[in-house]
């Protein structure tokens, strides 16, 4: 894979008291919202238009989720 096909996951993580989507890679925060909910639905949105992987986080830091929405599988139409 070259430098210029690297994944940037999509992650969920806590930003506070809130829930924040961030690229990875990124030191900037994409967006904060309230509710892990509506970041989650923003993060998947975000992961399928860049054919990548969504990560999330529980509050203890621990990866609760993670699903891909790249090309894994080659006979997938895409």
């Amino acid at each position: 894979m070259s430098k210029e096909e690297v994944t940037k996951n999509v992650w969920v993580t806590t930003h506070g008291d809130k829930w924040a989507v961030k690229i990875a890679g990124s030191d900037k925060v994409s967006k904060v919202f309230e509710r892990k909910a509506d970041a989650l639905e923003y993060a998947k949105n975000l992961a399928k238009k860049e054919k990548t992987e969504l990560i999330s986080q529980k509050r203890n830091g621990r990866i609760n989720l993670k699903n891909s929405y790249g090309h894994d599988n080659p006979n997938t139409p895409g």
